[in-house]
């Protein structure tokens, strides 16, 4: 099954995504800030990396830079309201990441993450 870490500063944003994915049948780790994220990223592979851009700590295209020289394989998710940063060529932001432009509707959110999974 497809592990997927999201890391995720609201609170109540970071459950709502968390039940709407396990409920789709993904296991799903959380954490509330992008250096917490990264530590787990160390520890264990993920399949993908589902995370907010602008968060304390550590932000989320920092958080996916170093989440994807730790596993080029890793698939990375935006989800925020700031997709003009996460679109600019000078955000180091991986290549290949998705962007879901906040406000999303969950289905959107899981629609996307089967199709990332299923590449």
């Amino acid at each position: 099954m497809p592990k997927i870490l999201l890391a995720e500063d609201d609170n109540d944003m970071r459950k709502f995504l968390v039940r709407a994915l396990e409920n789709a049948g993904y296991e799903v780790t959380s954490y509330d800030n992008g250096l917490s994220a990264y530590n787990r990223l160390c520890e264990e592979p993920f399949t993908l990396l589902l995370t907010d851009i602008v968060m304390p700590e550590m932000d989320g295209i920092e958080l996916a830079r170093r989440a994807t020289e730790l596993d080029p394989d890793i698939k990375v998710m935006f989800i925020t309201g700031f997709a003009a940063v996460a679109l600019n060529p000078d955000s180091n932001a991986p290549k290949n990441a998705k962007v879901l432009s906040k406000p999303f509707h969950l289905r959107d959110l899981v629609a996307q993450v089967e199709r990332m999974l299923a590449a």
